[in-house]
Parts: C-alpha cells; sequence; structure tokens
C-alpha cells in the first residue's frame, strides 16, 4: 500500500467506519419498511415520504457542511455530524407517532449529510493519481459490501424484535464519532478566509463541463436507487413474491455482490478501458438490470437482474466520485464535493416522493420497467458527455 500523500492521513479504516455509518440512513430500515408502515396504519404511498424525509435536509446541509469542514476543518465538523446521527437515529427507534419518526428521519438526515461525502473528501485530501482511484474503488466496495449486510441485519432484527429493534445499530454513529476523535489527526482551515472567497472558488470549478455533468448523472442515478431498490422493491418482494422481513433483506443484498466485485477491480479496469467506458457501461447495466427485475416472475430471475444492476452500481459511483474530487483543489474540495452530494441528495428525495405515487397507479414491476427507460435515457445523453478517460 503506498504513503499517502498527506504526511497527517488518517487509517484507511477509520475513512471506512464513518463510510458504513453514512449509508444506514436507509439501508437499515428499507426491509423492515412494510412493517413500519403496518404498525402506523399508513398506505404504501407513504413508503416514499418515510425514505425522503432521511434524505430532503441533506439536499442543503450537504453544501453548509462541505463549506465548513473547507473553513475549520475535517475532523472539527465530522465528529458533532457522527454524535447527532446516533443520538438522532436511535431516538427514532422509539418514535410514538409517524409524524415523530418522520422528524428524527429529517433530523438524522442533517448529520448524516455530512458522513459520505467528507469520507471522499479525506480520501481525495490524502491521496492522488491512481492510488487515488484505487482506494475510492476500496471505498465503494467497503459500502456496497455493507449493503450486503445491513439490510439483511435490519430485516433479521424485525423479525426477532419488531421493526423498533432495527433502529438500534444506529448507535454506532456515536461510537464512529470517539474513534474518529482519537484517530482522524486535527487540521485547519484548508480554503479562503471569507464565505465569498470559498463560494467565488468553487463555483469556477462547478461550472466545468466535466463537474456539472456528474452533477446532473449524481442526480438521476439516485432517483433511480433510491426510488426503486429501496422504495418499491421492498414492496415489490411483499406484493409479488409474499417474502418476510428478513428474506427481503437478503435479496434487497443481492446487489452489494456485484457491487464490492466491481468496485474492487474498479482501478484495474479504468487503467484498460478509462473512465468514460466504465460509466457508459454503467449506465447499459442499470437499464438492463431494471427491466429484468421490472418482469422477473421468479426470485433467482429478479436476484439476476439485481446482480446485474449492483455491477453497474460499483463501477459507476467511484469512477465519477473520483472524477469530481480530483477535479477540485484541496481548499475547494470540501464545497465541490458536497454540492455533488447534495445532487445526489435531491436524487435520494425526489425518486421516494415519485415511487410512491406511482405504485399506486401502475403496480411495482411497472415502476422497475419505467425506471429501465429512464435509465437508457440516462445511457444515451452520457454519450455526449465529455469525460475524460
Amino acid at each position: 500500500m503506498s504513503e499517502p500523500t498527506h504526511p497527517a492521513a488518517p487509517p484507511l479504516w477509520v475513512i471506512f467506519g464513518v463510510t458504513i455509518t453514512g449509508i444506514l440512513a436507509n439501508t437499515l430500515v428499507n426491509a423492515p419498511l412494510p412493517d413500519i408502515l403496518d404498525a402506523f396504519d399508513r398506505p404504501d404511498g407513504d413508503a416514499g415520504i418515510f425514505v425522503a424525509s432521511a434524505t430532503i435536509p441533506g439536499i442543503f446541509a450537504a453544501l453548509a457542511i462541505g463549506l465548513l469542514a473547507d473553513r475549520v476543518g475535517r475532523r472539527v465538523v465530522l465528529v458533532p455530524c457522527l454524535v447527532g446521527f446516533g443520538v438522532t437515529g436511535l431516538a427514532a427507534g422509539a418514535a410514538p407517532t409517524f409524524e415523530i419518526l418522520l422528524l428524527l428521519r429529517f433530523a438524522q438526515g442533517i448529520a448524516a449529510a455530512g458522513l459520505i461525502n467528507l469520507a471522499v473528501v479525506i480520501i481525495g485530501d490524502s491521496w492522488e493519481g491512481a492510488q487515488r482511484a484505487r482506494y475510492f474503488g476500496y471505498n465503494a466496495a467497503v459500502l456496497t459490501g455493507s449493503l450486503a449486510v445491513v439490510p439483511a441485519l435490519g430485516g433479521l432484527l424485525t423479525e426477532l424484535g419488531g421493526w423498533r429493534a432495527s433502529f438500534a445499530p444506529y448507535g454506532i454513529g456515536l461510537v464512529a464519532a470517539v474513534v474518529v476523535h482519537r484517530k482522524l489527526p486535527p487540521d485547519g482551515a484548508t480554503g479562503t478566509a471569507t464565505l465569498r472567497g470559498q463560494l467565488r472558488d468553487a463555483g469556477a470549478i462547478l461550472r466545468t463541463p466535466l463537474v456539472l455533468a456528474a452533477v446532473g448523472w449524481g442526480f438521476v442515478v439516485f432517483v433511480l436507487i433510491f426510488g426503486l431498490f429501496l422504495t418499491v422493491l421492498p414492496l415489490h418482494l411483499e406484493q409479488e413474491f409474499g417474502l418476510s422481513a428478513g428474506n427481503r433483506g437478503l435479496v434487497i443484498a443481492v446487489p452489494a455482490i456485484g457491487s464490492s466485485v466491481a468496485a474492487l477491480l474498479l482501478g484495474r479496469v479504468r487503467r484498460r478501458i478509462g473512465g468514460r467506458r466504465v460509466v457508459l457501461a454503467a449506465g447499459a447495466m442499470f437499464a438492463v438490470g431494471f427491466v429484468v427485475i421490472g418482469w422477473a416472475g421468479t426470485l433467482p430471475l429478479l436476484a439476476a437482474g439485481a446482480l446485474i444492476y449492483g455491477l453497474g452500481e460499483g463501477s459507476a459511483i467511484p469512477t465519477v466520485q473520483d472524477l469530481v474530487t480530483s477535479a477540485a483543489p484541496t481548499a475547494s474540495r470540501g464545497a465541490v464535493v458536497a454540492v455533488f452530494v447534495s445532487s445526489i441528495r435531491a436524487g435520494q428525495s425526489v425518486g421516494p416522493m415519485l415511487a410512491g405515487p406511482l405504485i399506486e397507479r401502475i403496480g411495482t414491476g411497472e415502476v422497475f420497467v419505467l425506471g429501465a427507460g429512464l435509465a437508457a435515457a440516462l445511457l444515451v445523453a452520457m454519450v455526449v458527455i465529455p469525460l475524460p478517460r
């Protein structure tokens, strides 16, 4: 393993721990989602509101957190985010009403907006070139590998102790806060002294074709991920296949197998075919995977579609993260990555809100086919986007 380019770089496992914590907001409770709606006597259409409640605040909070991290340092911002994430997540598990549950998830979403993006920023601060791309792949593999465990864990906890038990692992946020405080070296401001200067410098980078393309790509892809996999799929598995929460969690975890394999091999693949072709191939896999899932009449066929989708996810997301991070200097990296994350959060919020009404109007399988059409349209658009090789 090569030495970091920054002398105060943290151990990789600390960054990976922040990433794992950051994905819990929805992945931990998506398998129990039908049980949560039933417990509060809510219709299936409210699945979108439940998922989006933890993503909407990130649209705005991510930018503020990124600017603050450039001004005062990464650790000073990251530790309170981890504490807030853990406290609000645990409290949500005890919510007496659906409205209070949504409010607590909204608060958790504010804290979550500073987790995965700051993990990406710290990797960008600490390594360069091929090593940075490789570590983005490793970080993505950790994320997607966790996706193979977390949904199943949420489903298992629900079967053992009810849906409220599935919120218990949010306490990892408090543990991660202690670890980050002890292991992440203190760092000072990296950006321009004034807020106006920060916005000016970041704005110049954000107007480049590469970053603009990445922002748009992030929005559309996460509309699909959160609208289909985290909102529609749990209901599809219950309605079409009669699966329990535990079995739903196992099926939802299938894409993580393909994602982890693709992310671990990403450095080698990018050297051979380049970043542009990786993203284009991923778009094709999204479209094919969604069609297969929507039309699958058997669980093995549905799992095959999920695996194809996972290969695309594990290839594309770390590639685009690397392209955005590499486009920004250290002084503006927190803000630039935060805007990219804000576009992702917007997609994470819009996807479930669109999926909820569509489920009730056209059915779960048809929503997946519709998503495949959107993925195909994105693929066509990406053909003309000037991504580097």
